[in-house]
């Protein structure tokens, strides 16, 4: 499976994980940091959660101050980076438990939209999308009929 590769700059650390995944890391002046993983969603458990395209990429947040102010920033340039970074990325996907309002509430507050709760093994998990103004275009005018 490809890895996903990311380049965040100042402020980041980015480290090669587990079973193609990338270990991301952002630590602020203060000290307070905000951990999570990357990568391809067809090579995770998400594979089989929903019709996954080859560059969806998928996120998940592994370790946070309980009161982070933090997350919502972190995931917002989190997922533009990686819009950027993998022009063909059609989703970039946060998965967290349902119960997990803060990490849905800040994702939210950053263009991300919850679409779908899942079971996958061991789990359940709400899953939420942003993906890149391409994918979201809508031709408004029903009339034209598309190449005709």
């Amino acid at each position: 499976m490809k890895r996903l590769s990311l380049d965040l700059g100042s402020g980041w650390t980015v480290t090669p994980g587990a079973t193609d995944a990338l270990d991301i890391m952002r630590r602020d002046e203060d000290g307070e940091r905000v951990e999570a993983v990357a990568r391809y969603a067809t090579g995770g458990p998400l594979r089989d959660a929903y019709p996954v395209g080859a560059h969806d990429v998928e996120i998940r947040i592994s370790r946070r101050d309980p009161t982070s102010s933090r997350l919502t920033g972190f995931l917002d340039e989190l997922g533009a980076s990686i819009l950027a970074a993998d022009r063909g990325c059609r989703r970039v996907v946060v998965a967290v438990a349902p119960d997990d309002l803060a990490a849905v509430t800040a994702a939210e507050s950053v263009g991300f939209r919850h679409v779908v709760d899942v079971d996958v093994p061991g789990e359940e998990l709400s899953l939420l999308v942003r993906e890149p103004e391409w994918v979201t275009q809508v031709d408004a005018d029903l009339d034209r009929v598309p190449g005709a």
